[in-house]
């Protein structure tokens, strides 16, 4: 079996404009697995689906120790690189942040998404301090000879009705990007975006490789690609796919 270092490196190179790493998130063990089972090269849990199984709600309500022994889990139940979402960190400071990745990475994780919302409001860190945060996180990330791959998330578009997204937002989430990028990110999150124009020139004028959340209001996957997407991830989607299901069909054998 490869080792988490061997792992990391893979998953890293497996970020290639025009040619994206599908991550169809997960929550548990058992959609770990069955998604495995399916030819994936990854994993990636959701925070919004590994809460909401667990019966909490999304925004860090989970605790942290929970959430660490479910990745532990997952990492058992599969061959394949597992990365992590890790929403704020579970802490403002970078001391704060620092520990929460270094406790995540111990347990096999080859990265984890990094996200610049200040959890539980609507803002945002400023660029400096999130820089700061994400410094941390790079650090305790690259420990024990395994380089973590950061995802960092700006929260941006998924602040504002996709119909409202335009230049000024895009420039924002540019100048982040690029101090993410000098704080040591590996990767540029960003959720919610769906107007292609806009995706092709956050690809264009962003060194990292950008990845978007395949939403039903985002262009398919090929478009997404040609537009030179490196990452795309489903976020809740399967998990509320599945709960759907499992709703109808229980209401039919119910009712």
């Amino acid at each position: 079996m490869a080792t988490q270092s061997e792992q990391a490196d893979l998953f890293r190179s497996l970020h290639i404009p025009s040619s994206p790493l599908i991550l169809f998130n997960i929550w548990d063990a058992g959609s770990a697995s069955a998604v495995a089972g399916t030819g994936a090269k990854a994993l990636a849990t959701g925070s919004a689906p590994v809460a909401m199984a667990q019966g909490f709600a999304d925004g860090e309500k989970m605790p942290l120790e929970l959430a660490l022994q479910n990745i532990e889990r997952i990492i058992k139940a599969v061959d394949i690189p597992v990365t992590m979402d890790l929403e704020g960190g579970y802490g403002e400071s970078a001391s704060e942040v620092a520990t929460t990745i270094s406790s995540a990475m111990a347990k096999g994780i080859v990265g984890f998404n990094f996200e610049d919302q200040i959890v539980g409001t609507s803002e945002l860190y400023p660029i400096e301090k999130q820089a700061e945060r994400l410094a941390a996180a790079r650090k305790a990330a690259s420990e024990n000879s395994v380089h973590g791959f950061l995802n960092a998330r700006t929260d941006i578009f998924l602040k504002a009705k996709p119909d409202t997204h335009n230049d000024a937002m895009l420039a924002d989430a540019i100048e982040r990007a690029k101090a993410f990028e000098s704080a040591g990110a590996d990767g540029f999150f960003a959720p919610g975006l769906a107007d292609e124009k806009l995706i092709g020139r956050l690809c264009e004028q962003v060194n990292l490789p950008v990845n978007i959340i395949a939403l039903p209001h985002v262009p398919p996957n090929n478009k997404l690609a040609e537009l030179g997407v490196a990452r795309i991830s489903y976020g809740p989607v399967p998990y509320r796919q599945m709960i759907k299901s499992l709703t109808e069909t229980a209401t039919a054998a119910l009712g």
